[in-house]
């Protein structure tokens, strides 16, 4: 089922009964990115006002590694790929947060899991996050290059049957708010 179609067939949540999604911390103003700040997206804050939602927010990054911290991009593949043993992650100072990083994706999961998320809204790009996009190596070098892939926590909730979206995939953003506002 595509994420589209997953979308348009969620049900119309209640106040009694809200719509479970978890999202990335600092996407809601949590003061978790590397450098300190947040992320906050309109969009997403608008969710988070919602009586039929219920927002669990979750920064795997500093759950590991606490903030500010420095940055890490995926070395040799996507999420999916370090589950499987087959990239890294490392920090901009060359040091490996493979298993950190690892960890934090299986507590996001267990988080999942206990709240019974219906749908997960990430920071792309992110290695932890992202869902659509991610860097191919060190984003600080002098070309930087993006890669179609999941970061590890992404990866995870995706393998293991959550639905994940990015906060500016728009086109799904707008499916899920008319479920919103349709109660």
């Amino acid at each position: 089922m595509t994420d589209k179609k997953y979308l348009n067939n969620l049900r119309v949540p209640t106040i009694e009964n809200p719509l479970r999604i978890l999202t990335s911390a600092c996407l809601i103003g949590t003061m978790c990115g590397w450098e300190g700040g947040h992320y906050s997206k309109l969009e997403i804050l608008n969710l988070s006002k919602c009586k039929n939602v219920k927002i669990i927010p979750f920064c795997p990054e500093d759950y590991s590694y606490g903030t500010p911290r420095e940055i890490s991009d995926i070395h040799g593949g996507e999420g999916i790929d370090v589950l499987n043993g087959n990239a890294k992650v490392i920090t901009e100072s060359g040091i490996d947060w493979t298993d950190g990083m690892i960890n934090s994706s299986l507590k996001m999961l267990d988080i999942a899991k206990k709240e019974k998320v219906e749908l997960a809204i990430l920071m792309d790009i992110s290695a932890a996050c992202g869902s659509q996009v991610i860097y191919d190596g060190n984003r600080k070098s002098e070309n930087p290059i993006y890669q179609i892939g999941m970061g590890v926590c992404a990866a995870q909730l995706h393998k293991n049957g959550f639905k994940v979206i990015s906060q500016r995939d728009f086109e799904s953003l707008e499916i899920l708010y008319s479920k919103i506002i349709k109660n």
